[in-house]
Order: structure tokens, then sequence, then C-alpha cells
């Protein structure tokens, strides 16, 4: 979007990170809120939602400019009902207008009857007075005599209520039905008439979301009731959820949404892996303010972030010793391994009090063994696998499944809010190894039945793209769906989530399965084909270049 001149009180269509426009209104910010450092940005109260977000300039539109345009893109449910809250606030601050001004033309018209009462009268002007005085009693008289049955609606109103319908309105005093529109502070849509007045975006969590835009998913975290408030008092009042399981979900910061306004933790934050998912939650970590030490088996990888502000770390035990949280993202259980208990592991650098939060992706009995070890030098641990690809990690869009010493989890919260939109604490360490585990099985399950029925639909002479037409107008549809067909249709596989890593986490599930002696027959035959693609020298490609085990 490009840069506009915008000030205070503008309607508005703020851009967030890869999700479409929204109409919003340009507000003062919350005392407490700071603005971010960089570029200018506006403080943005979106319609239809109890959100706000520090928008940058450039993602910035003008309402009234774009809104044809706006309109033609996006068909959600949800966004439809944004603009139709906008148009009943454009509607009723108009009518406040014309409310106003024909108070001021009474105000003139009373002021210049007053005068005129005020001025004396001469001699003659009283006698004409006199005379019109004495016609309009006359009338009067003859129109109490004779009142016909068929007479008008205003005939047979009471003189009482016809002034009172005629009298203008008191100077100063709206009626009742034309209440004050402009967004408050703390609510965007509470005080709104019209169609958006019952509408709640926040739904309860234990209860399914009805009707929900996908192109809204991403407003999560403003849902409370004073923004104004500090960080520590934002963090009690994130939406919690406690199930059955015990298991607890905090609906976390979408940091591209809220664009700065995380108050970043005063803990010295340290870093280690820097693959595809490390180095977009690195980024996300930096540009929320965050103080982070980085490493990388591949020292090159950490220029870039250094130049945004990193600082370096020579080893793994270095890095946990300086920093008083440690995150690690690598790509396998022996991976895993090694960092810690390798030569200048992390073991070395743990002293009491220090943290150590592992992000991979591996098997419980692995993420227990490290948990035993950190936690015997008097370090606390935290597993925290993600669910996501590059681009969300990029986008600061990913899915937190924890377990582990609960402290910690709620002492990584801003850096959490900063690298993804949700977290979930999931009690004892293990469970979110196995949880993680069974998400990436049914994933990867489905990315082959995808490949399958693409091929299926090639050599039956069925068109591909019609076959995704068809699929993405159904209850299949989703972001997932698309952009891997989209990845087989346009032979693009630029990997966002490397194939030898899903084939990994199925082999792990089935093995899961059989320590508890549960079968997995589709997970093992997505295995089979993932393996096979394996074998046609496609590990380093995207999952979904799993198409071509079928095609080979």
């Amino acid at each position: 979007m490009a840069a506009v001149s915008l000030r205070l009180g503008d309607l508005v269509w703020g851009k967030l990170g890869r999700y479409p426009p929204w109409p919003g209104k340009i507000v003062n910010p919350p005392k407490d809120l700071k603005k971010p450092r960089g570029k200018k940005c506006f403080f943005v109260k979106f319609f239809g939602t109890e959100d706000h977000a520090w928008i940058k300039v450039e993602q910035l539109k003008p309402y009234h400019a774009h809104k044809e345009e706006m309109i033609k893109i996006n068909k959600g449910k949800r966004f439809q009902q944004a603009v139709d809250a906008v148009e009943e606030f454009l509607r009723r601050a108009k009518g406040k207008d014309q409310t106003s001004s024909h108070s001021s033309a009474d105000d003139k018209n009373r002021r210049n009857s007053s005068e005129e009462r005020s001025r004396p009268i001469s001699g003659d002007e009283k006698r004409k007075l006199s005379l019109s005085e004495g016609k309009v009693k006359k009338n009067m008289g003859e129109g109490k005599k004779r009142v016909p049955s068929g007479s008008s609606e205003r005939g047979s109103k009471s003189p009482l209520k016809r002034a009172q319908e005629q009298s203008p309105r008191k100077r100063g005093r709206p009626p009742k039905d034309e209440k004050d529109l402009s967004i408050p502070e703390s609510s965007t849509v509470k005080m709104m008439a019209g169609p958006m007045a019952t509408f709640k975006w926040q739904p309860n969590v234990s209860e399914p979301v009805k009707d929900a835009d996908p192109h809204f998913h991403h407003f999560l975290l403003s849902q409370t009731e004073k923004p104004a408030v500090c960080y520590q008092a934002i963090t009690k009042k994130l939406k919690i959820c406690e199930e059955e399981t015990g298991s607890t979900s905090i609906q976390a910061a979408d940091s591209t949404a809220v664009n700065g306004s995380v108050t970043p933790t005063d803990k010295k934050i340290g870093f280690l892996g820097l693959g595809l998912m490390g180095s977009g939650i690195v980024s996300n970590l930096l540009k929320m303010g965050h103080t982070v030490t980085v490493w990388n088996r591949t020292a090159e990888k950490c220029d870039l972030f250094i130049q945004e502000g990193a600082r370096l770390g020579r080893t793994p035990a270095e890095v946990v010793s300086t920093c008083d949280i440690t995150f690690a993202c690598v790509s396998d259980p022996k991976a895993a391994k090694d960092l810690v208990l390798g030569p200048s592991g992390v073991l070395q650098g743990i002293r009491p009090g220090k943290c150590y939060v592992d992000m991979s992706t591996v098997d419980a009995d692995t993420v227990t063994e490290l948990a035993q070890v950190i936690v015997s030098r008097g370090g606390r641990f935290l597993e925290a696998p993600v669910s996501g690809n590059q681009q969300l990690s990029n986008d600061g869009m990913l899915v937190i499944l924890a377990a582990g010493d609960r402290g910690l989890y709620e002492d990584c919260s801003s850096c959490f809010q900063a690298m993804g939109k949700t977290s979930f604490f999931l009690g004892e360490v293990g469970n979110a190894a196995k949880m993680m585990l069974i998400v990436n099985m049914v994933q990867g399950s489905f990315m082959a039945t995808i490949a399958e029925g693409l091929t299926l639909a090639q050599v039956t002479g069925q068109s591909q793209q019609t076959l995704l037409d068809i699929l993405n107008q159904g209850q299949l549809a989703s972001i997932f769906l698309d952009q891997k067909c989209q990845n087989i249709l346009q032979g693009n596989f630029k990997p966002d989530f490397y194939l030898k890593y899903i084939q990994k986490d199925l082999r792990l599930a089935i093995a899961l399965g059989d320590a508890v002696n549960h079968p997995t027959p589709m997970a093992a035959a997505a295995n089979e084909v993932y393996k096979r693609a394996k074998a046609l020298d496609q590990s380093d490609n995207d999952m979904s270049a799993v198409y071509r085990a079928y095609i080979h």
C-alpha cells in the first residue's frame, strides 16, 4: 500500500500482514501504549471487532477512495458486517451534523424573535397587532364549534400535542436514539447502533465459531476491556480456557497485527537454531524489542540477525550462560540431544535459575530425557514445539504447544506473543511432543491424500485445476489445501516445510501409536509414499513434492 496523508479521526483501510485490508478509524492510543520505534504509524481501531493496532502509514489507505476496490476483493461475512458498521457510523454521524445545523438555525430564529420582542412598538404597529389578535381569537372560536368527523389527523390532535410535535428540540440535547457514535477508547463496537450492535467477535473457546471468516483468525489478542493498562495487566486478562484435560490455552498476539504493542520482557533471550522456523521466530522477537543472542551451527546464518540488532553467541553453552531464557529449534531428536549434551552444549551453561525452552518437534522420550538433565542442574525446562510453516513463522502466526514448567511458560508470554497467534499449555513434559506429532501426522496424511487425488484426476482425464476449484468451494477449503495444490500445479516445490521433516514426524507418530498398541494404518500408508519421495531425491523440497512419488 502506498503512503498517504492521514490524520486523527480519518476512516481507513488497515492492512495486517498477509490478511486482507480491514476498515477502521485513526484514534488516539491509550496513554500506556507506547508507539513502536521505526517507521511512522497510526493507532487504528477496527470496525466489527474489539481490536486495535499500530499500523504503518504505508499499510493504510483512505476509506472512501478505496471502498469499491476493497469490497470487490473481499467477500467474507465478517468483512461485510464491518463495512456495514462503517456505513452505519457515517449515516448517524451525518444525522448528528444535520441536527446540529438545525439547532443552530433554531437558535438564530429565537435570537431574532427575542430582538423583535425587545424592540419598542410604534402606535401603528400596536393597532395592527390588536386587529390581528382579534381575528385569531374569532377563528379559534369557530374552530371549536365545528370539527367535522372527516377531519385530518392534524386536526384531530390536541393543541398541546401539536405544540409538542412542532416545538424545536432543546439546545444541546439530542434525541435518545441519536447516540454519539465516535469510537470509544476501550471498545470499538459496544456503543455502536445498527446491525453491528449485537455482534461479538470473541466467542467462548469451548464453543465452535459459527460462520467464521477465515481472513479474520488473526484478530485474537486485544480482547480486553481496558487496552490502556500496562502489559502485566493485559497478560492477566488474556483469555484462558481450562478444559477437563487440565490443558490451558492462551490467545496470544499476532505480532503482525499488534505491530509493536507487545511489551517485551526485560529478560535476556537466547536462540539456538536458525532454520526455516527459527529464522522467522528470531526476526519477530527482534521486531518486538526483545534482547536476543543467537547461535547457529552454520555461523553465516547469524549475520543477518546481527545486522537487525541481535548479539552473537560463540557456543550454545555461552548463550545459555549469558541469557535468562534460551530457546532452541532444531531438526530432529538426534540434533536436539547433541545440542544439549554435546561439547560446549546447553548443559554446560545451565546453572540454577537458567531457563531452557526446546521448540523442536521430537518424541516424548527425547524431550523427557532433556528435561531431566536440565532440571538436575537446577535449570527450568519447557517444551514448546510449534505448528506452522516458514510463512507463518515469518508472519508471527505460529501455534505453540507447551508443556513442563508452568511458571516458565508464563515468563515466556511476550516471546510467544511475538512469534505466534496462539499458545497452549498442555501439562507435564511429553504432552506437547505427543500432541505435535499427532497434529503433523494428520497434516502429512492429508498432504499425501491431496497428491493422490490430483494424480488420479490427471490419469483419468480430469482437470486438476477444476478439482482444486471444487475442493476450494467445499468443506475441505483451507489455506493449506490451496497453497499446496498451487505448488503442485505450478511445479514449485520451494520448501515451506521440508518433506524430510514431515516424514520424520510420521515415523515418530507411528512409533507413538505402537507404544500404546494403537493402529495408525493411514499414517503408515502415507509414510511409505513419503519414503518413496525421499528415494526420488525430494527430501529438501517442500512436503507437497510427495506428488512426485505418484508420477514416477
